[in-house]
């Protein structure tokens, strides 16, 4: 099966969906799981069934280095 963006979440097999500790427990947040080849899958924990998004390692991992900077703390509307 070939995992891109939009896919049901359901539809990936195998994985281990990992939501933050600091979530509160009424399913304001997003869910992630790594995927073969090093991509990550997020979804919504309020809609678990929905479209995934799906993120290459190098996507994954620039906006980690972004989220541990701060750089989307303050998001303009």
């Amino acid at each position: 099966m070939v995992v891109e963006n939009g896919i049901s979440a359901n539809a990936i097999q195998g994985v281990t969906w990992r939501k933050a500790s600091a979530s509160i427990g009424a399913g304001e947040c997003v869910e992630a799981a790594g995927l073969k080849g090093g991509a990550v899958a997020l979804r919504n924990s309020r809609f678990p069934e929905g479209p995934a998004l799906v993120f290459t390692p190098a996507e994954w991992s620039a906006f980690l280095v972004g989220a541990k900077a701060e750089e989307f703390d303050r998001l303009d509307v």
